[in-house]
């Protein structure tokens, strides 16, 4: 993956980050993963961001360089897990929202603590976790080489459709079509 990817309409690189694949080196093994579904979040022209209104110590890495892992907390206990991805001078990124694996389901299921296989991945939270990400991986540059903890790559161009829907589990701009689910 090269930085290029990234640096886009936020929307259009949620939509096609749908088949490339997250690589997670962990003590007990590599966890591979494809991506299945996406949300787009950009700056000041979307209420639900959390950019929409300014840089702060939580949300300034969705300012900066494209590449770069955005975790945050939700409801006090779920981690989310973010691509950095705008235009150049832009803002924003791309919410991971589910994947399959690919390899490394045994590692998936442990740090999922015996959820049933359909459920391991189909959700941001249950991503994260699944992935093992904790919050010292926020900022992780996902295309540095050697990679550093977690790293982006292509993977196969995805045969089915993409299904577009309204965004889920926000409140404000929820009419915007930047919800991407590869069927």
């Amino acid at each position: 993956m090269d930085a290029s990817f990234l640096e886009r309409d936020t929307v259009t690189v949620a939509k096609e980050l749908l088949g490339c694949e997250l690589v997670r080196q962990t003590e007990a093994g590599l966890i591979r993963v494809a991506i299945t579904e996406t949300e787009a979040y950009q700056g000041s022209d979307d209420p639900a961001s959390h950019a929409c209104r300014a840089v702060t110590p939580r949300n300034r890495l969705m300012f900066g360089e494209v590449g770069r892992l955005y975790v945050y907390l939700i409801y006090g206990m779920h981690l989310c897990i973010n691509v950095v991805a705008h235009e150049p001078g832009g803002v924003g990124a791309v919410l991971l929202r589910a994947a399959r694996p690919l390899e490394g389901l045994e590692l998936i299921r442990d740090n999922r603590g015996g959820a049933p296989d359909r459920n391991l991945l189909n959700g941001p939270g249950k991503l994260a976790q699944g992935l093992g990400i904790t919050r010292d991986l926020n900022g992780c540059d996902l295309l540095a080489e050697p990679p550093q903890g977690l790293a982006l790559e292509r993977g196969a161009p995805l045969a089915g459709p993409i299904l577009v829907t309204r965004r889920i589990g926000i409140t404000k701009a929820v009419d915007y079509p930047w919800r991407f689910v590869a069927e």
